[in-house]
């Protein structure tokens, strides 16, 4: 153990994270790079007495609606990438998505988010992205909910026309903001222009979700640089998920890390960015990855997804979906378990209108 001036290092770092102390990349990798049980188990306690500071014992849930498994893209580490022909694909219609996200929102999410592949049929050509919004307006019609999307790398034009539909979240991760290990991940897309994608909705005045694979080859530096570059960002949701190995892709061999790298990272988020939404995935582990995941100090639970809708996951196509463990009574269950509750529609619904008041007034107020 490090000691500074008779003081136990870890101590101080933690002190100074409580006391919402900006870290410094020293001590961000020093974080990421312990291992002793008892160590890791104080971070988490921090984390963990972070987020009861800014969000009590209030957890939110998203809905998950991966309406199409389509995409352009030939990203090495995802099952669905464009050069896969093992995979049965779907591309839900309009009255299959609105009732999903119908079904969904009745079931008492908070959030819904809309996702897909970089499915050609929903992003190329005017009349094709007139379909996707129109898909979105029905749905905001329908459940009145805040909603997040994920259609890939899009122009501003069409970010503005998301916006005036009525979306507050653009979902478009970098997965590692090392652009050696980005080039090896993302194949033939522009690292720059993914990240600037970000910024431009931010200008626009939508929230950012940001995330990073863990598991992929990278490294305690290459982790402590996403998490600068999230908070340069200034990213309103980050998220963190282990690599899951795909078959019939190039990473299909890899072997899977241990699930702690991640726990460590999304405690690490916590002590970085106290009053932001961290994510813990259903997509991963499914309901017995849960609790290890907010007892990290995650605030959000995500890839909620209705049985018998026909939908699939994202790492774990399957998980847990037709036995109804990813169903808002299954999570809420295990929230119980740890003290924990679902927030309400309207907490939810303040934050989000606060952090966008709070975009605008960085952005100059001009949107």
């Amino acid at each position: 153990m490090i000691q500074i001036d008779g003081y136990d290092y870890l101590a101080q770092i933690l002190d100074r994270a409580y006391h919402e102390i900006t870290l410094s990349k020293k001590e961000i990798l020093y974080l990421l790079g312990l291992n002793r049980q008892e160590e890791i188990s104080q971070i988490f306690s921090t984390a963990r007495r972070l987020r009861c500071k800014h969000f009590e014992n209030k957890i939110f849930l998203y809905g998950f609606v991966y309406f199409s498994t389509h995409c352009r893209n030939d990203c090495s580490f995802c099952l669905y990438r464009k050069s896969n022909q093992s995979l049965s694909r779907y591309r839900k219609n309009e009255a299959e998505i609105v009732e999903t996200a119908s079904s969904l929102a009745e079931s008492g999410v908070h959030l819904l988010d809309l996702t897909m592949g970089e499915d050609p049929e929903f992003i190329l050509g005017d009349a094709r992205l007139d379909k996707l919004c129109g898909i979105i307006e029905k749905v905001k019609k329908s459940t009145d909910l805040p909603l997040m999307i994920s259609p890939g790398v899009v122009p501003q034009r069409i970010m503005k026309e998301f916006k005036r539909l009525g979306v507050n979240w653009y979902a478009l991760y970098q997965e590692t903001h090392t652009p050696e290990l980005y080039a090896k991940l993302r194949l033939y897309q522009d690292y720059e222009e993914r990240f600037a994608a970000k910024e431009a909705a931010h200008r626009i005045g939508m929230l950012i979700e940001e995330g990073i694979l863990t598991g992929i080859g990278d490294t305690d530096l290459d982790v402590a640089n996403s998490l600068l570059n999230m908070e340069n960002l200034g990213a309103e949701q980050v998220r963190v998920m282990t690599f899951v190995p795909q078959k019939q892709t190039p990473m299909g061999e890899w072997t899977p890390p241990s699930r702690m790298r991640e726990l460590i990272i999304i405690a690490v988020m916590r002590l970085m960015f106290p009053d932001r939404l961290i994510p813990a995935s259903l997509d991963v582990d499914g309901i017995n990855g849960l609790k290890q995941r907010l007892d990290a100090g995650a605030n959000v639970v995500t890839s909620i997804i209705p049985p018998q809708a026909g939908l699939a996951g994202v790492s774990n196509s399957d998980l847990d979906i037709e036995d109804g463990n990813r169903t808002v009574k299954r999570v809420t269950e295990t929230l119980e378990e740890l003290g924990l509750a679902p927030a309400s529609a309207m907490e939810y619904i303040n934050w989000v209108n606060k952090r966008q008041r709070m975009v605008k007034r960085v952005m100059g107020g001009v949107i």
